[in-house]
C-alpha cells in the first residue's frame, strides 16, 4: 500500500481530522495493520491498543512503524508510568487511561506523550487538567449522561476536550455533542475481537457517516 506524504499528527491535528478514537481492545499483533489502515482510510487518526491486549506493545510498535505519520497511535487502558515508558519505547505518542491517576498523567507529559485520562467528576477532570491532561475521557459514558455533561461543561474551560467512551453508537452521539462533548472514543460496537477488516471498515463507515451527518445540521 502506498503511502501518501503526511505531516506528524498532533492531536489537535488528529481531532481536526476526526475526534473520533478507535480502541482496539484484544486485536492480535498479526491483523492489526490490516484493521488500522481500514481505520485510517474511512477516516480515523487516532487510534490505541489497549494494553490488556495480546501482545499490546508489540502491535503498538507494528503501528508505529506501518501507519502515516498524520496517524496518532498510542496505547489504553495505562495503569502505571513504568506503561508510559513501555508505550514510548514501542513508538507509541498518545496514553489513554481509564482512571486520573495524576503520577501516570504527570510521566506521560514528561515523556512528550499526549494523554488522556479517564474522569467521572469536575473533582477528577479539574485535578487531571492540573497534573497536564490533554483532553479528558469520560468513562464510563453509561454513567454520564448527556444533561450531566451539559451541567459540567458550564463548569470546564470552554476549550477541554471532553470524550465519552462506553456504550457509544452511531445513534447516540447526537445528544451527547449537543451537550458540549468534542468527540468520542469507540470500544465494542466499532471494533470487536475477532472482527475482519472489512467489518471494521464497515463500522467505522456508519460512524463517520453518522458523525458528519449530525455536524452539518
Amino acid at each position: 500500500m502506498t503511502i501518501a506524504k503526511t505531516t506528524l499528527a498532533t492531536l489537535d491535528s488528529a481531532f481536526k481530522k476526526l475526534p473520533l478514537i478507535a480502541i482496539l481492545r484484544g486485536v492480535q499483533t498479526h491483523e492489526v495493520k490490516e484493521i488500522a489502515w481500514s481505520l485510517y482510510e474511512e477516516g480515523f487518526r487516532l487510534i490505541e491498543v489497549p494494553l490488556n491486549s495480546p501482545d499490546a506493545l508489540a502491535s503498538i510498535a507494528e503501528l508505529s512503524r506501518c501507519m502515516p505519520e498524520d496517524a496518532l497511535i498510542g496505547a489504553g487502558t495505562v495503569l502505571s508510568s513504568q506503561s508510559v515508558i513501555d508505550v514510548q519505547q514501542a513508538g507509541g505518542r498518545l496514553i489513554v487511561m481509564p482512571h486520573a491517576d495524576v503520577q501516570v498523567i504527570a510521566a506521560a507529559k514528561r515523556a512528550g506523550m499526549y494523554c488522556v485520562p479517564g474522569a467521572v467528576t469536575p473533582t477528577e477532570i479539574f485535578a487531571a487538567l492540573q497534573a497536564g491532561a490533554d483532553a479528558i475521557k469520560l468513562f464510563p459514558a453509561e454513567l454520564i449522561a448527556p444533561h450531566i455533561v451539559k451541567a459540567m461543561r458550564a463548569v470546564l474551560p470552554a476549550s477541554l476536550k471532553l470524550l465519552p467512551v462506553g456504550g457509544v453508537n452511531p445513534f447516540n452521539m447526537k445528544a451527547y455533542l449537543a451537550a458540549g462533548a468534542a468527540g468520542f472514543g469507540l470500544g465494542g460496537a466499532l471494533y470487536a475481537p475477532g472482527a475482519n477488516a472489512a467489518t471494521v471498515a464497515a463500522n467505522a463507515r456508519a460512524f463517520v457517516q453518522s458523525f458528519q451527518s449530525i455536524q452539518s445540521t
